[in-house]
């Protein structure tokens, strides 16, 4: 069980697109096609722990409007027992708009005077009653009022005196972590804190030092962006980052944080957890949002560092976990099919035109038996397994999908394509999924480029 304490505040999302300026002021008109709510702040933290599969228990000060994040809460069957209400407080709401991937304009409503004596007493007496069956304590702290120096220093004694690892990601006032398990702030925090400048490695470990040893930590994690992360412990320790595309850095930390207090809940190796929240950083800043980050997809970045494509391959579950994903990132998905036997030129082109129509390609593949059924008895030629991962090699190609039936059409109203591809022979006829795809484009193949055609050739001059 992990317990997350902290400023908890509600993502509020208005995604639209933009085709044109406002007569009234040089500014874009946003068309609102949706609007949600998510967990942010502290419970972004929550989002990422509940993502990665575990336990949680939390506390906070709410204010008016807390209804919204009690809804999110509870539609994560979260326990509220630990929340409190003051109603002369405001519950904290970032609004952003959002207009073909791209963040026009954020507002803010919030109140950000420290609590009182009252409510800090209130989380402490809660932390206290649930401590036995807490293993880790995060401290999420966005400098909103909840996590006075009082608090956390009562906090941090808690946990000392129980010997519970805690981690704070920490704002400006680091004079109230003072004798934390460990504080995991960012190079612009730490250089702020170190009263100095940062632009070099030497910069770094000086200031690290000087922290940690100021503030007697057994620990200081700092984040480093593109440039990966350090550890000042026993010793010092440099990873590089894993991130190669950077869409959004919103809720960054709040990954970096759940990532670390998950894998430190369970094994105690420090340098394991940094790899581990690094992969994690490396997901979820390919995002747009605050996000979270499964296991799964921790582990596909793993593979994708070692240049192993099994990743791309998955199944009818995890395809449609995937596709709602990228629904909710506004991505536009393309969606093919067929049996690719003998990957060939045709094939190839065939998917590189393909991908111009959208952000992601999801190619269906037919299994063997699916095969036979199509072709004959002697076919396949390869393997579906091996057809599948020469599919999964091709850099247009983001995701295989192996399926039995004869036609993918269960598959196309798992992934609901915003693009569904099929061949120039399909012209005049009706194309299965086309009820379910909001358009269908047919692409020419290239001449005289077929399996078939491969296979005699290899038959008459055998």
């Amino acid at each position: 069980m992990i317990a997350v304490i902290g400023d908890f505040m509600i993502d509020h999302y208005l995604w639209g697109k933009s085709e044109r300026i406002s007569p009234e002021a040089p500014v874009p008109v946003v068309e609102v096609k949706k609007e949600e709510d998510r967990l942010g702040g502290a419970g972004n933290v929550v989002n990422n722990l509940l993502a990665l599969g575990s336990d949680v228990v939390v506390s906070t000060v709410l204010g008016k409007n807390y209804e919204r994040m009690f809804k999110l809460l509870k539609e994560k069957n979260i326990d509220t027992s630990g929340i409190f209400i003051d109603e002369n407080r405001e519950t904290i709401i970032k609004s952003r708009i959002i207009a073909e991937n791209h963040q026009v304009i954020r507002y803010d409503k919030e109140t950000k005077t420290p609590i009182n004596q009252e409510f800090e007493e209130k989380i402490l007496n809660y932390l206290k009653e649930k401590i036995d069956i807490i293993d880790l304590i995060l401290l999420s702290d966005y400098e909103k009022g909840v996590l006075t120096k009082s608090l956390t220093q009562k906090i941090i004694k808690l946990s000392n005196r129980y010997n519970k690892k805690l981690i704070i990601d920490p704002k400006k006032d680091f004079s109230k972590y003072i004798n934390a398990w460990m504080i995991k702030p960012n190079k612009k925090e730490l250089s702020i804190a170190a009263n100095m400048d940062i632009s070099t490695e030497k910069d770094l470990i000086n200031a690290g030092w000087k922290v940690k040893n100021k503030l007697n930590l057994d620990y200081l994690l700092v984040t480093l962006s593109d440039e990966g992360m350090a550890l000042f412990g026993e010793d010092y320790i440099k990873i590089p980052t894993k991130a190669k595309e950077v869409y959004d850095v919103t809720g960054a930390g709040d990954t970096v944080l759940a990532s670390l207090g998950y894998y430190l809940s369970k094994n105690d190796n420090l340098v394991d957890a940094m790899h581990f929240a690094n992969a994690a950083a490396a997901v979820v800043v390919s995002k747009i949002g605050s996000a979270t980050v499964t296991l799964e997809e921790i582990e596909e970045t793993e593979r994708r560092l070692d240049n192993n494509v099994d990743y791309k391959i998955v199944d009818f579950a995890k395809i449609e976990h995937i596709a709602n994903d990228l629904h909710m990132q506004n991505k536009k998905i393309v969606f093919t099919n067929g049996c690719f036997d003998i990957l060939h030129l045709g094939h190839v082109k065939y998917l590189q035109k393909a991908k111009t129509l959208g952000d992601k390609l999801i190619v269906g593949l037919n299994s063997n038996a699916s095969v036979r059924r199509l072709k004959g008895e002697s076919r396949p030629v390869n393997d579906e397994y091996d057809r599948a991962y020469l599919l999964a090699s091709l850099e247009v190609v983001d995701y295989v999908v192996i399926f039995d039936e004869d036609t993918p059409y269960e598959l196309i109203k798992k992934v609901k394509p915003d693009i569904l591809v099929k061949g120039k022979d399909y012209e005049g006829k009706e194309v299965v999924g086309s009820d379910i795809a909001k358009e269908v484009k047919l692409i020419d193949f290239v001449e005289g480029r077929s399996t078939t055609n491969i296979i005699k050739k290899v038959q008459n001059n055998g």
